[in-house]
């Protein structure tokens, strides 16, 4: 992953701690989302980008299409702050080949068929099954809403 500094699972994707906290604290000169959904939906990309910081550019795509341009090296050079609202998106990254980075677990809001692991981070079943498969693969997974906040492992909380 040339070029990316950081992974993180929001579901609220670009939003004031995103923007605010982790880009400008990791100085990142990108931002991009993998959602299949939100890649093609215009009022939802505009939005997004709005939230970013000042500078800050933005990548909001497809998943085949955002595997292409990992592959290709496309953002060699850059600093890129990776958002993904599920770690289901992670996992058929890494079944795909890309080395992933640590990731963090952001938050990950309480929704139907859910089950709440920390006040932030609430997941169904296979996005857990998703979770235990990254961690089963060397991968470090951690809950942190903040920067400033410790970096604990998610498996404290199941």
């Amino acid at each position: 992953m040339e070029g990316f500094v950081h992974i993180r699972v929001d579901d609220r994707l670009i939003h004031g701690q995103v923007a605010t906290r982790w880009a400008t604290g990791l100085k990142v000169n990108r931002i991009m989302i993998i959602d299949d959904a939100v890649a093609v939906n215009e009022t939802e990309k505009s939005i997004l980008r709005m939230a970013a910081p000042a500078g800050v550019n933005t990548s909001i795509l497809q998943f085949e299409k955002a595997l292409a341009n990992i592959k290709n090296g496309n953002y060699a050079g850059q600093r890129v702050m990776l958002v993904v609202k599920s770690p289901v998106i992670l996992v058929k990254m890494m079944e795909a080949g890309i080395n992933l980075l640590p990731v963090n677990i952001g938050n990950m809001s309480n929704r139907p068929g859910t089950t709440q692991y920390k006040k932030s981070i609430s997941m169904t079943e296979d996005e857990k099954a998703a979770v235990e498969k990254l961690l089963q693969s060397g991968i470090k997974v951690t809950a942190q809403m903040v920067p400033d906040e410790p970096d604990v492992s998610i498996e404290n909380f199941f």
